[in-house]
């Protein structure tokens, strides 16, 4: 299964080493030296990898020199991901793992599902669909308590406005649906 791990940015220096927007909970493992990327149709192999003020900066082969870097600029960085295995922590999930999962309160009570995790500078948040409406709800653990992949939900709080339309229009909160 194809998974996204990474965008690359800007060409880091003269030598064809690339800041990259890193997509994954395990960068570690998907940018370690001799692990493979695709970049559209092109595979890179990664030459080396290194965190610089906070940012990911990679090598792959191939790519020396800043032109043949900036060639790169702006493309989504995919990897296989075997669906049968899971990350390292407790506390961490692939995205596959998590889309379609059903969302529920701390009561039981039916929220949606989820379709997609987006993987936004703050923190990575959940879409949640329900009906005709799409709820984006922050993945951290003060409103999404519990994720059960045996059973197949999540439970998100129940804090006013996250999830009420009625609620989110009285607090001037519109969901991600009708902007």
């Amino acid at each position: 299964m194809e998974r996204v791990v990474g965008r690359i940015g800007r060409a880091h220096g003269v030598r064809g080493e690339l800041n990259v927007d890193i997509r994954t909970d395990e960068p570690g493992r998907r940018f370690a030296p001799g692990s493979s990327v695709k970049a559209d149709s092109r595979l890179l192999l990664v030459r080396s990898s290194r965190q610089h003020s906070g940012k990911m900066v990679v090598a792959f082969e191939g790519v020396n020199d800043r032109d043949a870097a900036e060639a790169l600029h702006g493309r989504i960085l995919t990897t296989e991901v075997d669906p049968a295995v899971s990350p390292d922590g407790p506390e961490e999930f692939y995205d596959h793992q998590l889309i379609g999962l059903a969302v529920h309160t701390p009561v039981g009570q039916a929220v949606g599902s989820i379709t997609e995790v987006l993987h936004l500078p703050a923190q990575d948040t959940l879409a949640i669909s329900r009906d005709d409406h799409e709820f984006l709800v922050p993945f951290v653990n003060e409103l999404v308590p519990e994720v059960n992949l045996v059973d197949g939900y999540v439970v998100v709080a129940d804090v006013p406005g996250l999830l009420d339309l009625d609620a989110a229009d009285i607090a001037g909160i519109f969901d991600a649906g009708s902007q």
